[in-house]
């Protein structure tokens, strides 16, 4: 499964464009988001390539969970969000 990282100063429309495109090819992705700000450029984000796709016939979900990554060394717990057609 493809993993697109978000940050704070991700540009939602950006990362929209690359999961649409992920989704298209593979099928299905996951985003990973450390921090309040990144979690929220990753829910837009999601919102956005609904619109991107749904021409398409195709009907997002997200399935959000935790994950335990590392970062310099040092255990983070992100949020991560399976994205699939429904």
């Amino acid at each position: 499964m493809e993993v697109l990282k978000v940050s704070t100063n991700s540009t939602p429309k950006s990362v929209a464009g690359a999961l649409a495109a992920v989704l298209r090819d593979k099928g299905t992705a996951e985003l990973q988001a450390v921090g309040a700000g990144a979690v929220n450029q990753a829910v837009k984000a999601i919102a956005i390539a609904r619109g991107f796709v749904a021409p398409n016939g195709i009907d997002l979900v997200c399935i959000p969970a935790f994950a335990e990554i590392e970062i310099d060394g040092e255990e983070r717990t992100a949020i991560k969000f399976i994205v699939e057609p429904r």
